[in-house]
């Protein structure tokens, strides 16, 4: 299926890796320009190739190095990414971070940093991106939250960032449908890729996680990052037209929410 995204402008922030690396690959395949952001000059430059790989052309492949949790980082990304390719159509948010454990020994400043890098680069970055896909005629957004945002789970400061930047989406999907501009949130399960968080743990002990495997997916495994990426271009793309202000899972069945 053709998507019709060729020569569509994309920014994936968070993209040297996992699952802003996957909708990447997953938009470039489809034929979009895109940009790749990431604070790691080293992870940039080889998800740069996989990129430029998936796309068959390296040409449509822009890699900024930058910190997107601070606005002069957004702003430069998007800088850059106008100046290189022209404009804007698509944004998919990809950020995020968990810290402290619960309620009583979860300090104000683990509070702040959870917040200040998962909800907050999502409202920054889209803040900056709006007037360029206003200018033309319209756009889609894509946040990557979790289930565990739809649903209780994970660490208390993730919980939270994931559940606000849901409703971040549908609000903004409310907001700029005038504009012509899209906006939907991800909603992934568990997702195994190398450095990944289950990876880590896996590694660190993988009698408990085959347990975890048994006991909680119900496909029996792990999902994979170019499961997100490709709903994420979809997501993108004119054939989800009438698809806005949705929270889209894709959890293998994982969570328990019944919306």
């Amino acid at each position: 299926m053709d998507l019709g995204l060729k020569d569509k402008v994309a920014i994936v922030t968070g993209s040297s890796r996992g699952l802003g690396l996957a909708s990447a690959k997953s938009l470039a395949a489809e034929g979009c320009r895109v940009c790749l952001c990431a604070r790691g000059e080293a992870g940039l430059r080889e998800a740069e190739k996989a990129v430029s790989d998936a796309a068959g052309d390296g040409a449509g492949v822009l890699a900024v190095t930058a910190d997107v949790s601070r606005p002069e980082g957004v702003q430069h990304v998007i800088d850059r990414t106008t100046a290189t390719f022209g404009g804007i159509d698509i944004l998919v948010n990809n950020v995020g971070f968990a810290a402290g454990g619960g309620l009583l020994e979860t300090t104000d400043a683990e509070w702040t940093e959870a917040i200040d890098q998962t909800l907050f680069p999502s409202i920054r970055a889209s803040r900056v991106a709006v007037p360029h896909m206003q200018r033309r005629g319209g756009g889609a957004i894509v946040i990557i939250a979790s289930i565990f945002g739809r649903e209780a789970g994970g660490r208390m400061t993730y919980n939270a960032g994931k559940a606000a930047e849901i409703s971040l989406a549908k609000s903004l999907a409310k907001q700029l449908a005038a504009s012509n501009i899209r906006v939907n949130s991800v909603s992934p399960g568990s997702i195994l890729f190398e450095g990944g968080s289950w990876w880590r743990r896996q590694q660190a002990d993988p009698i408990a996680i085959a347990e975890f495997v048994k006991r909680e997916l119900p496909f029996g495994r792990f999902g994979r990052p170019e499961e997100v990426g490709d709903v994420v271009a979809f997501l993108c793309s004119p054939r989800a037209s009438w698809i806005s202000g949705a929270s889209v899972p894709v959890d293998g069945c994982q969570s328990r929410s019944l919306i």
